[in-house]
């Protein structure tokens, strides 16, 4: 982890997100790796609270533990729904969470977003109606789902506005270098593939240097794209990858200030 935060923390990022679960093992390890980096780094985190797999009780002790730790930003998340079924009914959606998480403290909530609608809705319009619930309970900022054609987000952020969602909407962009994501991509409902990018792909899969290149390359003219566009800001979902980080930033830098 120290080399990967020694990394990270070069290209001075705004925060560095860091998941918590369920089980209250990896809550423990995702506190003290927060808690670490901010200490350490001086950088700031973020701590991803899942509604869907915790019951009120477990968030009270977090937001307590995260208060003692000098954490202060959470990403209020619904999560995925354990194939057991939800842990409880306390935050039926993300915007119950953040409700009570500042009825608990004076924390910094932020929330995710769409560009392609969330799976389970049954249109873009509707999610975004939920989206706004979301925003005026509490939420300061919007990180986006990862997505691969500009265009799905430049469209999506004109009806979020539309709508009377004001506060910022981060990008979310995540470099495909191997098969396995291409994998993922595939099977993740919601997230559709453009022939730009399944065309490029195709022609590197049985490459695996060639696919890592490439697919820094698409991140890289997505990213600046974006820039160019006034975006108001970049969340890199790189996986802990923080050469792809590196790499991705520095031909970013090089291309803005040619």
């Amino acid at each position: 982890m120290g080399e990967t935060l020694d990394v990270l923390s070069g290209l001075h990022p705004d925060f560095v997100s860091v998941t918590f679960g369920a089980n209250g093992t990896i809550q423990q390890t995702g506190l003290a790796t927060a808690s670490y980096i901010r200490k350490t780094y001086g950088i700031e985190t973020v701590a991803h609270l899942p509604a869907a797999q915790l019951a009120a009780p477990q968030i009270h002790q977090l937001l307590a533990d995260l208060k003692n730790h000098g954490i202060e930003n959470i990403l209020a998340l619904r999560g995925d729904i354990p194939a057991s079924g939800r842990v409880s009914n306390d935050f039926p959606h993300a915007c119950d969470l953040v409700r009570y998480i500042h009825e608990c403290g004076d924390f910094n909530v932020l929330g995710a977003c769409y560009p392609e609608g969330h799976p389970e809705s049954p249109d873009l319009p509707t999610d975004i109606h939920y989206l706004k619930d979301k925003v005026d309970a509490g939420t300061s900022q919007l990180i986006s789902q990862l997505f691969f054609d500009n265009q799905v987000f430049y469209d999506f952020v004109d009806q979020a506005r539309a709508t009377g969602i004001q506060v910022p909407i981060e990008a979310g962009i995540m470099p495909v270098i191997n098969q396995h994501q291409i994998e993922r991509m595939a099977t993740m409902s919601g997230v559709a593939l453009p022939e730009k990018f399944t065309t490029m792909m195709a022609r590197f899969q049985d490459n695996p240097a060639a696919m890592r290149e490439a697919g820094i390359a698409y991140a890289v003219d997505q990213i600046i794209d974006l820039l160019v566009h006034g975006v108001d800001g970049i969340h890199l979902y790189t996986m802990d990858n923080a050469d792809v980080a590196k790499r991705i930033f520095a031909a970013t830098e090089q291309v803005l200030h040619a």
